[in-house]
């Protein structure tokens, strides 16, 4: 059996090339049928903002392989309440229904989770 991946995606969608390899890892892993999970937390909360427009930062839009997510098995999506609010963000405005988890939620998402990747 394979081992479950947790990703933590913690940069956001604009400060360089780590959420798009997020999204690349996860998706890859997804193609294989590995048992993925994806958290997003602190800036990493930034990619699931409805209405962005990477354009005008000259930057990719990430929301196609947001939305694809779904489509290669990976459902289990996560958000940090405390990252979310720190941000303004509130969970109805997000462009993927996640679960939010508040830190003892974070705990014990992580310690299900065989491997961990953080980027």
């Amino acid at each position: 059996m394979a081992k479950s991946l947790l990703i933590i995606s913690r940069q956001a969608p604009w400060s360089g090339p780590a959420a798009r390899e997020v999204l690349d890892i996860a998706l890859a892993g997804g193609a294989f049928d590995l048992p993925i999970g994806l958290l997003f937390l602190d800036d990493g909360v930034f990619q699931l903002a409805a209405g962005q427009q990477p354009g005008q930062l000259q930057q990719k839009d990430l929301g196609a392989n947001l939305q694809a997510l779904p489509l290669f098995g990976i459902e289990s999506l996560y958000a940090a309440g405390r990252s979310l609010a720190e941000r303004g963000l509130e969970e109805g405005g997000l462009s993927l229904p996640v679960q939010v988890l508040d830190d003892i939620g974070l705990a014990q998402l992580i310690d299900q989770y065989d491997q961990v990747i953080t980027l």
